[in-house]
């Protein structure tokens, strides 16, 4: 039952060309970085992500678009990449957007074994109706969009129809776990990695915090650990602020590099 891997390089060794993997994180809070960096190294390419964004520019799933290694993203938020903009519409990378709450809940059904749910979110868009550019062509002409799905009448509310998500492998960050898999994310890291790891065949953990079995309060567990794999330990180094607000403290000066109104980027 001991599921520790020596390193993150030997945790995501197996991962083929091809795969679809389900990433935690939301911006750069809660991001895997060590195992997608481990990823990056190890060379697997023509990957499918599922995650709330794709990265920050060339940061957490950004390194490996700028390697070209991601063909398709399931997302609900792209804006926030400018070479993930480049590569949809040059034709490199297929794109499809999802509501963020309908993804969430696309994944956790995943995890459960829920085929689909009705939700009246996007119910009268392009969401329900179909038409969202999937793909362009390196002219910048569209050439594939989102089908319809089908919408049902409950009551006097419409809803449509969503499919579940799963993945081959899911990647995520934890606070804690312990060596049989059971993780605990801390407040805001709480967000996609229990989904992203309910919803894969195979999850991989890297965890800050390592603990025997029976350190965690069984009601404290976030993720059990029937649904983690693998886990690695990386410590709390590494991990990355997407951006920085601060402002001076009552009678201090205003912090070296940060404008008058005390904003400054990380």
């Amino acid at each position: 039952m001991d599921k520790v891997v020596a390193s993150a390089r030997e945790a995501v060794a197996d991962i083929p060309d091809g795969a679809v993997l389900a990433v935690g994180g939301f911006g750069l809070c809660g991001v895997p970085f060590q195992l997608i960096d481990a990823l990056l190294e190890q060379g697997a390419s023509g990957l499918t992500t599922i995650s709330n964004n794709c990265g920050v520019d060339d940061q957490a799933l950004g390194v490996l678009l700028y390697a070209g290694r991601i063909t398709k993203t399931i997302s609900s938020f792209v804006g926030g990449n400018k070479e993930l903009a480049r590569l949809y519409l040059s034709g490199e990378l297929e794109v499809e957007l999802t509501p963020q709450g309908s993804l969430a809940e696309r994944l956790r059904a995943g995890g459960t074994g829920i085929p689909a749910f009705y939700t009246p979110t996007g119910v009268g868009t392009l969401v329900a109706d179909g038409g969202i550019p999937v793909r362009y062509d390196a002219d910048g002409n569209v050439v594939a969009t989102s089908a319809p799905k089908e919408v049902r009448r409950f009551g006097d509310q419409e809803f449509v129809l969503e499919t579940a998500l799963t993945a081959d492998y899911g990647l995520v960050r934890a606070a804690v776990g312990d060596r049989q898999g059971n993780l605990v994310f801390h407040e805001s890291a709480r967000n996609f990695n229990p989904l992203a790891g309910m919803a894969a065949a195979i999850t991989i953990a890297e965890v800050e915090e390592l603990v025997e079995p029976g350190e965690i309060l069984p009601e404290a567990v976030h993720l059990p650990g029937v649904f983690v794999q693998r886990v690695v330990v990386v410590g709390s180094e590494g991990k990355k602020i997407e951006k920085r607000t601060t402002r001076p403290r009552p009678g201090s000066a205003t912090p070296a590099g940060a404008g008058t109104d005390g904003t400054q980027e990380a």
